[in-house]
């Protein structure tokens, strides 16, 4: 009986000493380091201005409903191809609505993504309502072309896109 006591008692000891995981959770594969960040001074200007102009751009044709479509010049085939008018006026109707005119956009941060070779400018976007509290991230890549522009609700810490 005392045998099976101290063999029982020793698998328990030894199940309790197993390793145990990380309390680190791994980062999946397809997350951009977030600890990386470009300061503001120190972006391209060039890059910078072009994605200030492509959001403001966007947003502004909201309050004149006169957008002019990007060229191949400026984005990539797929934002050319999903941005359409009709879209854009769906999307505008909503804002105004709910959040007044667009007045301007504020760079937050500037975000590179070295897999896809592109970077994320955050902007936090101002409208005329005090309640609209938004964000407007434009991505541009290598050849400074538009890759993606996204609305979203501003978080002050950063989380990729899915």
């Amino acid at each position: 009986m005392r045998t099976i006591f101290l063999s029982v008692l020793v698998v328990f000891v030894m199940t309790g000493c197993k390793s145990k995981k990380s309390a680190v959770a791994a980062k999946p594969k397809n997350e951009i380091e977030t600890n990386k960040r470009i300061p503001i001074s120190e972006a391209d200007p060039i890059q910078k201005q072009r994605a200030y102009d492509f959001g403001t751009r966007i947003l502004n044709a909201c309050n004149t409903s006169r957008f002019r479509p990007f060229t191949s010049n400026e984005a990539t085939p797929a934002v050319i191809n999903n941005i359409s008018e009709s879209k854009l006026t769906k999307t505008c109707l909503k804002f105004r609505l709910k959040y007044g005119d667009f007045k301007d956009l504020d760079l937050q941060e500037i975000i590179p993504n070295k897999k896809e070779e592109t970077t994320v400018y955050r902007y936090k976007a101002e409208y005329t309502k005090k309640i609209a509290n938004k964000e407007l991230r434009v991505v541009m890549n290598k050849d400074n072309k538009l890759v993606a522009i996204k609305s979203t609700d501003w978080k002050d810490k950063y989380e990729p896109l899915k």
